[in-house]
């Protein structure tokens, strides 16, 4: 979601923000900005993208030694250059016109659930607002406290606070000082030299350094060129570990693709290749935890035996991962497992049980929603915790007794693709795992799946073929506002990721249902004007939905079915069909979402959206 940046240096310092903001960039944003102390503070933002940015940066001469920078995707205030970030405070009775030079500048992440309250008890002490956002909230906040020392106005102000945020200031009283603090939402500091960063993500500090220092709930940091320190939620100093992190520049090339969602569509052999890279055998091992400091992490064995019951916590895409895993773990590994939406689980009473193993899934390790609902749970006593998780290093890694971590690669595209067949591989990964810990995996079909896994790679290969099929499809499609997707059984939560991803990006209304629930209401919507999608592998449930797809044709509905080979459903008037390379059971999932994945692809560039940025979206959702 929101990007910070900060440093404090020897040396003109505004390229680096700007390029640590480009390499933030894939997560979305409406509006970006950087605020230096160059004398006093002076910032330039804009609504435009970072690359406009730079030019009003290079055209206005901005340098500076000591400065933040941010990406904004909106939460209070309309996307607009007075709410950008950096917020300044001139001080009480001083607004934003005002020839006295502002004192504090700020960058924020996160909500501040009383900003409310604290923006009236602000405004009576003479405070001038010039934003709609809670991040001013803050700025004001912080000037509020400030006696000389910036370090302790922070740690003043941030008592205060109600919420999620991570922060970074300067103020123009100490032109070599950053401040940051977090509670909710990630931040790191970079240790350079003679030089030191601050950032929401490491990435954004790739090629400055790779000395990154995880900052723990409740942190404080004070940043100088030359030194830097900590306090922990307590206002005593700590040592937080300094890890050595190769993090890669987001700004991939594009090589002969047109997107970088399409790109990334075609990358999903190598990302599966990759997460499978080393499995020889199905093992509680895999699962286990990611020790810290160089000691072992938990046993996935011993927590596998020990556990009765499986909950998953996720959100959007990752949620219908969870979806299908369901069936995985409930047929194949026989444990009862129940699927929640993070940002609903942890506001309703529900009933814990121990012996749950908690799992949850997100591609970033950030995502907020997910992170309390993890602490909710660990809350209530359900102790044995496990992520499913591309970035090794995240907070929700961090947080969790076992891992598994995913390899997808940096994913750049705001419509999640390779992270969630990545997913779908490592939670099959865990179903036969855990089936293996109870006894419930023989070694015949542990040598099947296993075949099956391996040969993953080369049947998304065939897959990814049909791409000029799809694309008559998507021609279709274009001139659409609406849509319906089918599936039943394990192939309902790719109906359901399916719709998900027409919606992302093509801004066509779609929705997923299981087939048969077709004549409980939705059937009422279908026309001629209705493209129905529906996925048809051959299993047990193929001849009910075969009976779905009539009542679909009775109405006039135009049928678009992706089915396997030995299905005998036939193209006809108002029904068109792909033919699946091979039938591939229990692993179906993972093939048959990716000719949805290019259908809402090619939908998306033939109706002229941003497809990479798609309006109001963020990759990675560090808010509630």
């Amino acid at each position: 979601m929101c990007g910070i940046v900060g440093a404090a240096s020897h040396r003109d310092i505004v390229p680096v923000l700007v390029q640590g903001l480009q390499r933030l960039e894939y997560r979305g944003y409406d509006s970006c900005g950087v605020a230096v102390h160059a004398g006093g503070l002076t910032r330039a933002r804009t609504t435009s993208r970072v690359a406009d940015l730079l030019a009003q940066v290079r055209d206005d001469h901005v340098q500076g030694q000591t400065g933040i920078a941010h990406t904004r995707w909106a939460t209070h205030g309309a996307p607009a250059v007075h709410n950008a970030h950096p917020h300044f405070s001139h001080g009480p009775g001083e607004g934003p016109d005002s020839a006295r030079p502002a004192r504090v500048a700020l960058v924020h992440n996160g909500i501040i659930e009383n900003h409310e309250a604290l923006r009236a008890a602000l405004q009576a002490r003479g405070y001038v607002f010039a934003s709609q956002t809670d991040t001013e909230v803050i700025a004001h906040l912080i000037d509020s406290h400030y006696d000389g020392d910036l370090f302790e106005a922070v740690k003043a102000a941030v008592v205060q606070l109600h919420g999620a945020y991570a922060i970074a200031v300067i103020c123009r009283d100490e032109p070599h000082r950053v401040v940051g603090a977090r509670a909710g939402s990630p931040l790191v500091l970079g240790v350079g030299e003679g030089e030191n960063f601050l950032a929401s993500d490491a990435m954004a500090l790739a090629g400055v350094t790779d000395q990154i220092v995880y900052l723990e709930e409740g942190d404080i940091v004070d940043l100088q060129p030359g030194k830097h320190w900590i306090v922990g939620p307590d206002g005593r100093p700590v040592q937080r570990k300094v890890r050595t992190v190769q993090a890669h520049s987001g700004a991939a090339e594009l090589g002969p693709y047109r997107h970088y969602m399409q790109k990334e569509i075609f990358e999903q052999p190598r990302a599966i290749a990759d997460t499978l890279e080393g499995v020889e055998g199905i093992v509680p091992e895999l699962f286990d935890g990611i020790g810290q400091d160089g000691q072992p992490g938990a046993s996935a064995h011993r927590v596998f035996q020990a556990i009765d019951k499986v909950l998953i916590l996720a959100c959007g895409t990752s949620y219908y991962s969870g979806c299908a895993a369901k069936y995985w773990l409930e047929s194949i590994a026989k444990i009862p497992t129940q699927v929640e939406i993070a940002s609903e689980y942890r506001y309703r009473e529900s009933v814990p049980d121990p012996k749950t193993l908690v799992v949850t899934i997100t591609q970033s390790g950030e995502t907020a929603d997910t992170l309390a609902a993890l602490k909710h749970a660990r809350g209530l006593g359900m102790e044995q915790t496990l992520t499913i998780c591309n970035v090794a290093t995240s907070a929700m890694v961090r947080e969790c007794k076992l891992a598994y971590i995913t390899r997808a690669g940096v994913e750049i595209g705001v419509a999640s693709t390779k992270a969630f067949t990545t997913q779908l591989a490592g939670l099959f990964l865990l179903t036969l795992a855990l089936a293996q810990a109870k006894g419930r995996l023989g070694e015949a079909d542990e040598a099947r799946y296993l075949k099956e896994m391996r040969h993953l790679p080369v049947a998304l290969q065939s897959v990814l073929a049909l791409e000029p099929q799809i694309i008559g499809w998507a021609e279709d499609f274009a001139r659409k506002e609406n849509a319906l997707f089918l599936g039943r059984g394990l192939h309902y939560p790719i109906a359901l990721e399916g719709a998900l991803k027409l919606k992302e990006i093509s801004y066509i209304h779609a929705e997923a249902y299981p087939a048969g629930e077709l004549k409980h209401g939705p059937l009422a919507l279908v026309t001629s004007e209705m493209p129905v999608v529906t996925v048809a592998p051959n299993d047990a449930l193929l001849e009910k939905l075969k009976s779905n797809l009539q009542e679909v044709r009775a109405r006039g509905g135009v049928l678009y079915v992706l089915a396997d080979g030995d299905t005998r459903i036939e193209r006809g008037e108002g029904l068109h069909v792909i033919r699946m390379p091979e039938h591939y059971g229990q692993l179906s999932p993972l093939l048959h979402v990716v000719p949805l994945q290019l259908l809402a692809y090619h939908t998306a560039v033939a109706r002229g959206t941003d497809v990479d940025k798609p309006r109001n979206l963020a990759k990675s959702v560090t808010v509630e």
